[in-house]
């Protein structure tokens, strides 16, 4: 997934960019609630998708840098996911789908469909270029895009790679789980990670209470998919928001206080203490490298490859707006400041 925001270098959050509300209960870790704002991905019938991360209150969770949100969208009112040819650098893509099948084509020469509870990753290190179209028989469309930083040390040498894992599920009382990456409830992922990461999907039963025993060292974020009355430490956490903590928990303790299954998602890691600059689908560490990553992108150059073989809702090789890859967006005038997450308990620290 492409970020196709029409001015995507500033991350505003819905309230202004101010602090979202912190809240304390005795001998529990406090919350942060993240809220959503809504993005559309383009053209004449866009799909609008909530996006949690980045935001200016919080642009990581650990190595996590991206979090959006989409569904469950009708395909045939919205026209479902249609998101041509489109570059990366610096990152990985988690795919991760509740509903419906999306057809990926990537530049290393990858193609595989994205499905409900099976996990694709793709890692860009220096360069890739990628497709992502819903497919025909899709009716309904529903799931997370998500993204993670590289390190310094791994954003260039790790090359063009392409993972896909099925996990399998955790049962636990009142409710399971899919461990789609890190190591969670005993189950362990074996795909490629280059800062310690975990990842996902929770579901619990109506009034099911789960004590989540994690990793002290990392931050996390719970992202309400469904569930009118999901609590994280005792915090209201709405649908479609993230609750995050910060480090030193040993345990999460997750309440769905409602009357239907919850559905979640768990992202955490160690805090990510590299500076970066997010701009379109680029992650950088300064200006001069976005501007260059930009300008190889508009001249086709070999950094990125060629994706073969794409079929959008348009035909062979083209999305349903006649495009064959999507055009970067002109550079703000303003240098690009690099951006680091604060320690991640100087929210409260006086």
């Amino acid at each position: 997934m492409t970020n196709q925001e029409a001015r995507p270098s500033p991350q505003v959050c819905a309230d202004g960019g101010l602090p979202g509300p912190w809240a304390e209960r005795e001998g529990l870790a406090p919350v942060e609630i993240i809220s959503s704002r809504a993005v559309p991905l383009g053209g004449p019938r866009a799909m609008n998708v909530r996006r949690t991360l980045p935001q200016r209150q919080r642009s990581l969770i650990g190595a996590w840098c991206f979090v959006d949100h989409y569904g469950p969208d009708e395909v045939a009112a919205t026209g479902g996911m249609d998101v041509a040819p489109h570059p990366h650098t610096g990152l990985q893509t988690v795919s991760w789908l509740f509903e419906g099948a999306i057809a990926h084509v990537d530049s290393g020469g990858n193609s595989a469909d994205v499905l409900p509870g099976e996990m694709n990753l793709m890692t860009a290190g220096a360069g890739i270029c990628h497709s992502e179209t819903s497919s025909p028989h899709t009716g309904r469309l529903h799931g997370v895009q998500l993204w993670v930083a590289l390190p310094e040390e791994a954003r260039h040498g790790a090359g063009r790679k392409f993972e896909h894992h099925v996990p399998e599920p955790v049962a636990f009382a009142g409710g399971s789980a899919l461990v789609f990456l890190g190591s969670l409830l005993g189950s362990r992922s074996p795909v490629s990670m280059y800062t310690p990461l975990v990842g996902a999907e929770l579901r619990l039963e109506a009034g099911a209470e789960l004590a989540l025993e994690v990793d002290e060292g990392f931050e996390h974020g719970l992202l309400v998919d469904t569930g009118e009355a999901v609590t994280l430490e005792g915090v209201h956490v709405p649908e479609d928001a993230v609750g995050y903590t910060g480090v030193g928990s040993e345990v999460l303790r997750i309440v769905n206080g409602g009357d239907g299954q919850a559905r979640l998602m768990l992202l955490g890691g160690a805090p990510f203490d590299e500076e970066v600059i997010m701009w379109w689908n680029f992650l950088g560490r300064s200006t001069e490298e976005i501007r260059q990553f930009r300008q190889e992108w508009e001249e086709h150059g070999e950094r990125f490859g060629r994706v073969e073989g794409y079929v959008g809702h348009g035909g062979p090789g083209r999305n349903r707006d006649g495009l064959d890859r999507l055009p970067a967006p002109e550079l703000p005038q303003v240098r690009m400041r690099p951006r680091k997450n604060p320690p991640p308990h100087a929210q409260f620290e006086g």
